[in-house]
């Protein structure tokens, strides 16, 4: 099938990273991943949660959040109450910087990393972890060049993306315009050596066998090895 930007099945949207894209944080860059464009910030906390208070470890955590104009018509902010749609993104980006620190080394400290969505085109949480991967390294290198660890306490490179099923071909890399229409949805986090943190299936018009399953896997992890070699670059 001809996608919409002209894009081959397996190839990924352009990719551009800006690194230090906000001031203040102590990790930060601009993502834009065809035209969706997250923010993504980290932040050195010298605290952490109460249950691991006087253990030694440290943590990692992230929010979430989309600018009411990120997308075609407003959303409402949300104040008081989160949806159960932010909230679970913003756990699985939480989830899936925790796999990559060694929260040991890092000592009793907490890293935010706060994603904001500031133009939404399809792939928010995949573009949001592969950025927050980023600025979560800008931030340690910054607390090991203040001294504050000796090591960078990282044990492993994370980045995601999304994968497709329309019309039985396997889309990598789905804009809003392919989501909203995939028979099978998905979204797949992965390390740099291979290993999956979460992988997020979901047959939304119609059921995938196993076969197309393992084809969705294995079209993702091209796409995901691709995003890995972009934040290298961007981290040079």
């Amino acid at each position: 099938m001809v996608r919409s930007d002209g894009r081959v099945n397996e190839k990924i949207r352009p990719v551009k990273i800006t690194i230090d894209y906000i001031k203040h944080a102590e990790g930060s860059c601009l993502i834009e991943l065809g035209q969706t464009k997250v923010i993504c910030t980290a932040s050195v906390d010298n605290k952490v949660p109460p249950h691991l208070k006087d253990t030694g470890t440290g943590w990692v955590t992230a929010e979430y959040s989309m600018l009411p104009r990120a997308t075609n018509t407003r959303n409402q902010r949300e104040r008081t109450k989160l949806s159960g749609r932010t909230f679970e993104i913003q756990r699985l980006i939480g989830r899936a910087m925790r796999a990559c620190v060694d929260l040991k080394q890092l000592g009793e400290r907490t890293i935010i990393l706060d994603c904001d969505v500031i133009q939404a085109d399809g792939g928010t949480r995949v573009a949001s972890i592969t950025g927050a991967y980023v600025a979560l390294v800008k931030a340690l290198r910054t607390m090991k060049d203040k001294g504050l660890i000796s090591v960078l306490p990282l044990k492993n490179q994370v980045a995601a993306v999304s994968v497709g099923l329309i019309n039985g071909k396997i889309l990598v890399d789905l804009c809003y315009e392919e989501d909203s229409k995939a028979d099978v949805d998905m979204n797949v986090v992965m390390t740099g050596d291979g290993g999956f943190i979460e992988v997020q299936g979901t047959g939304e018009n119609s059921t995938f066998s196993k076969e197309e399953l393992d084809q969705l896997l294995q079209s993702a992890q091209k796409g995901i090895i691709e995003l890995l070699k972009l934040q290298k670059e961007a981290l040079k």
